[in-house]
């Protein structure tokens, strides 16, 4: 019990010095818990002065006021099986012992008819507010109704990087024929390129300005029945979202970066974002670097995903590699992810909000308990993290209490439900010492 505390304490007091660090560098405000655990530090070196016995006492009360301090941390539940799969999440962090207190928001289409926006000022104000988020997944309509929400708050909150790691974890089905042997990170860029949403409808019997500009100052002639969309990429986007692929590559002791693009065709986007990955791979001689085309990339992975390690893409290539390597290791189903920025971070699921099993209680709740994990490591709490990935390994390796859709193709029963497969979970992490 002792260790653990003593545990939980180093976590906390590791997160308050870097989150201390970062705001202390760019001039920001930090929350009133924050303040409760950030603030004392400066006041250690001033007691240490007044002698052994008042610091020693003064210790004591600040380590007792930390390990009973309680975060607040922003939950989206989200559309469909969203509720289902986030209550799922609370009670496993119940089961932990971590104090979190969830701020709820509710977002997405659920809202609309109430608020008219699936994204109401209020949710991104919470976010703002305690720094730290996690997000059930949210519908989107195809080729029509309102823009997705994920976007929005990537751009309105900057959360250039979506970290997406591909782990196989024994009992889950997989068509690779060693999937112990993958363990990628897929780092995409998030605000640029063609989901930047600046896109044109077609327009026919009416002047069209951007059509006549392409006509007079590139050449080309497209007919009025074409829709364009426009792929920005910057030197500023491109070098931020490759060092911190870098940086992750370097903290996590990951073993090569690879970036990835379409550079021979598109020289002037992805030719960019090309050269700028080569200029910032020069600053980490430490860390083996290469370059690859995206369609190879995608053969590549089919054929040899053991000898990749962190990739790196624009946004539009992200969302196909990670989606391919989630296939590899088990489907969405099982893949975390998260998107951050400098100041924010939003944890979510990575798979849609399936809204025909909504309410059935037939929801894998995997991806989002591995998204908690990634959460907890991100706040500090790396022995309730290491604990609940322990306990979703189990269960997933005895493979009875899981969901239908992670069965073995051989089991004869179809699966359980979803609370019970969070109730197993729950049961594995009340037996693990730690």
């Amino acid at each position: 019990m002792f260790a653990r505390s003593l545990k939980k304490v180093i976590s906390r007091l590791t997160y308050a010095f870097r989150r201390h660090h970062s705001y202390a560098n760019d001039e920001k405000t930090i929350t009133a818990d924050e303040a409760r655990f950030i603030a004392p530090l400066q006041k250690l070196f001033n007691c240490v002065c007044r002698g052994a016995i008042h610091c020693a006492q003064w210790m004591q009360s600040y380590l007792c006021d930390l390990l009973l301090m309680t975060r607040t941390i922003t939950l989206i539940p989200g559309d469909g099986i969203g509720p289902e799969i986030t209550d799922v999440v609370r009670k496993c962090v119940s089961a932990l012992g971590v104090d979190i207190e969830w701020d709820i928001q509710q977002a997405g289409a659920s809202v609309i008819d109430g608020e008219g926006v699936p994204l109401p000022q209020r949710v991104l104000d919470s976010i703002k507010r305690n720094k730290v988020a996690l997000k059930g997944p949210v519908e989107t309509p195809v080729g029509k109704g309102f823009r997705s929400v994920n976007v929005e708050l990537r751009q309105k909150l900057d959360l250039y990087a979506c970290v997406r790691p591909c782990k196989y974890y024994e009992g889950i089905r997989s068509r690779i024929l060693n999937p112990h042997a993958i363990n990628l990170v897929i780092v995409r860029e998030n605000t640029e390129d063609l989901y930047a949403g600046i896109e044109f409808m077609e327009s026919c019997g009416e002047d069209n300005p951007l059509l006549k500009f392409l006509r007079e100052q590139k050449g080309v002639e497209l007919g009025c029945d074409t829709g364009i969309s426009i792929k920005p990429i910057s030197v500023k986007g491109s070098e931020r979202i490759v060092v911190f692929a870098f940086e992750y590559a370097r903290k996590c002791q990951r073993r090569k970066v690879t970036a990835i693009d379409k550079a021979n065709i598109m020289k002037y986007t992805d030719g960019l974002f090309m050269k700028v990955a080569a200029d910032v791979s020069r600053r980490y001689p430490d860390i083996p670097y290469e370059h690859m085309l995206v369609d190879n990339m995608c053969m590549q992975l089919v054929q040899f995903p053991e000898k990749y390690d962190v990739l790196v893409l624009p946004n539009l290539y992200g969302d196909i590699i990670s989606d391919l390597a989630a296939g590899l290791v088990g489907g969405l189903g099982v893949a975390p992810g998260v998107n951050m920025g400098d100041e924010f971070a939003v944890f979510e699921a990575t798979h849609g909000s399936a809204p025909d099993i909504a309410g059935r209680d037939q929801a894998n709740p995997t991806g989002m308990l591995l998204s908690t994990v990634m959460l907890l490591e991100h706040i500090g709490e790396t022995d309730a993290a290491r604990r609940l990935e322990r306990a979703i390994a189990e269960v997933l390796r005895e493979g009875e209490s899981v969901t239908a859709d992670l069965r073995p193709e051989s089991a004869s029963s179809k699966g359980v439900g979803t609370r019970e497969m969070g109730a197993a979970i729950i049961d594995r992490i009340r037996t693990d010492a730690g």
